[in-house]
């Protein structure tokens, strides 16, 4: 492979020489995503694939990187537009995935600006640091999270290093660095605990354009009680309800307040709402415990989805046209942590349990909630459960997740 792309370099190469290697990148770097989506995991394929598609980032034609960047976008991304129609702006879905597309065609785009392998492998690198807009989907390192390919910075750099070198050595040795490989295998991963208690997580499949309606708040409410009493007679020591799972601001209805610190004396109770508080608006997990409750904010929010990553200006504009004058979310200044029945949990809401702010200290445990069905049908909740895989391991963290639409389960 090495050999034939360095001699396709010199040679007169044809658009659809490039379109192939473009879309051939795109569809190695991205197999292993879809294959979990569909509940299969092969360690080699994703090995092998992982691997052939860094090299041929390294050394195929400039054109070909930016078609493969542009290919990987729409991949891994076609699904963030979806979440415009509920805020009325449907028409903007085909634009926002184009503009992923195109982010990503410029993002790996950089490497088309030598043909040097070495400084392609060192921007790819640099480029696993990176986070356009502050959205930190696009991790190098994932396409190994289920291969025997470690994900730490220093294995990404010795395959990268393993890659690049054979294009500077004579002919017999020429493949010798390969051997280097073997120095980033998964040979060790930090160990990841099972917790004492007995956690139900909780599945609900609510649809987004139905999830916020008044009329179905009632029978919202009563799914949300049955659950609890469901939990608490199966003998479960903590039931974890999905982000949002109330459609409310919880603190400005006490009477359900109450109803939770009641069932809260039998079972401790995880669950997402929302906090309206000094004029702020927060997305945020309550706990009840033996007839008390805490709040934990959500501190990392979603790009473009709960706040506007632009200055000022451009922040009330877009908030304006797209977002009928809705405020931004706002953020905590750092994560919770909540004791639950004297065993320590981080709390994260959606996107913020595959952020690396959230794994910091000392945390054996998380406890996360999502509300995916902003984006169903699609492949987000798979790739968000491999990005919750990702920091869990690297981290030695284990997950307990409760989605709304897909996503629950424990995150190892």
């Amino acid at each position: 492979m090495i050999t034939f792309l360095q001699q396709s370099r010199n040679a007169k190469k044809s658009f659809l020489f490039e379109l192939f290697l473009g879309v051939l990148t795109a569809v190695l770097f991205s197999t292993f995503l879809y294959l979990e989506h569909y509940g299969i995991t092969l360690k080699i394929i994703n090995t092998l694939f992982g691997l052939t598609a860094l090299t041929l980032f390294l050394y195929m034609p400039k054109r070909a990187v930016l078609i493969a960047g542009f290919l990987i976008g729409l991949a891994w991304f076609y699904w963030i537009g979806y979440s415009f129609k509920y805020q009325g702006v449907g028409f903007m879905t085909p634009f926002i995935t184009l503009g992923f597309a195109l982010v990503y065609m410029l993002f790996f785009g950089v490497l088309a600006l030598t043909h040097k392998v070495y400084l392609r492998a060192l921007l790819l690198f640099g480029l696993s640091f990176v986070e356009p807009f502050d959205f930190n989907w696009m991790q190098i390192e994932l396409i190994f999270v289920d291969s025997y390919i470690g994900v730490f910075k220093y294995q990404l750099a010795l395959v990268l290093l393993a890659l690049t070198l054979p294009d500077y050595i004579k002919a017999q040795w020429k493949y010798t660095p390969l051997f280097l490989l073997i120095a980033a295998f998964n040979f060790y991963t930090p160990v990841q605990k099972d917790t004492p208690l007995k956690i139900k997580l909780v599945a609900t499949h609510m649809l987004q354009e139905e999830k916020w309606q008044r009329e179905n708040l009632s029978g919202t409410i009563t799914m949300v009680y049955k659950e609890i009493e469901y939990a608490r007679d199966e003998g479960y020591d903590v039931v974890v309800l999905p982000e949002s799972v109330f459609p409310l601001y919880m603190n400005k209805n006490p009477q359900i307040m109450d109803t939770l610190l009641q069932y809260s004396y039998d079972i401790s109770i995880v669950t997402g709402s929302l906090l309206y508080e000094e004029n702020q608006n927060y997305n945020v997990t309550y706990m009840f415990q033996n007839g008390v409750y805490e709040v934990a904010k959500k501190m990392v929010l979603v790009p473009f989805g709960e706040y506007i990553p632009l200055p000022n200006f451009a922040k009330k504009i877009i908030n304006d046209t797209f977002f009928a004058g809705a405020s931004d979310f706002t953020g905590a200044d750092k994560p919770t942590d909540f004791l639950i029945k004297g065993v320590k949990f981080r709390n994260a809401v959606c996107y913020e349990a595959t952020c690396s702010e959230l794994y910091e200290g000392e945390v054996d445990f998380m406890v996360a909630i999502s509300n995916n069905a902003w984006f169903a049908p699609s492949i987000e909740p798979t790739l968000q459960k491999l990005l919750m895989r990702y920091y869990a391991r690297k981290n030695g963290v284990t997950i307990y997740h409760s989605a709304n639409s897909s996503g629950t389960g424990v995150v190892k």
